[in-house]
């Protein structure tokens, strides 16, 4: 894709996402900073930090557990290098805890892949699986969402014992909800 293609996807993911009602309705949203490839997601970010959503963001810890901290805009970003692992960019402000993530009223999750059935494949970090064992554990029932590419929605992903599936997927062209 060439850059203009990425800014227009990201445009795009972002007006299909605000459709959601789940993200209408919601208070405090859990997110993310997209990478690499990943579809561009700052724009849905200051959206829903400009209509006053609380708006939670990952900091990666050293055993791949995700801490959070509020996303305050653009400004409140620092890239952070974490040794041979990908750079990311984290909330400067205060970290709120790996459990701040059980009080969102929406997970929107990243991936490589999702399926027929709503299983997302993640990159084997193993981060996510941990967010969704502790909403699980806390019995927090947040509308878990994939953003994606549309080429990454696809028939089949493995699944292990401890995958869990998302409620919907949103691509620039789409909104696909699973039951």
């Amino acid at each position: 894709m060439t850059a203009d293609d990425v800014r227009e996807a990201a445009a795009a993911l972002a007006g299909r996402a605000l459709e959601l009602p789940e993200l209408a309705h919601a208070r405090t949203v859990a997110a993310y900073v997209s990478v690499g490839s990943e579809p561009g997601t700052l724009a849905l970010l200051d959206v829903l930090h400009a209509r006053g959503v609380r708006v939670l963001l990952p900091a990666l810890l050293a055993d791949n557990d995700l801490d959070w901290g509020a996303y305050d805009g653009e400004g409140s970003l620092a890239r952070v290098q974490h040794g041979g692992k990908m750079a990311l960019f984290e909330p400067l402000g205060e970290r709120l805890g790996p459990d701040a993530v059980t009080g969102a009223d929406v997970v929107l999750l990243p991936g490589l892949a999702v399926d027929a059935r709503g299983m997302r494949l993640g990159r084997g970090g193993g981060s996510y699986d941990r967010v969704l064992a502790r909403l699980e554990r806390a019995d927090a029932h947040p509308a878990l969402v994939v953003l994606l590419y549309d080429s990454e929605v696809v028939g089949h992903v493995p699944e292990e014992a401890h995958d869990r599936p998302v409620q919907a997927v949103v691509t620039p062209s789409a909104v696909r909800r699973f039951t």
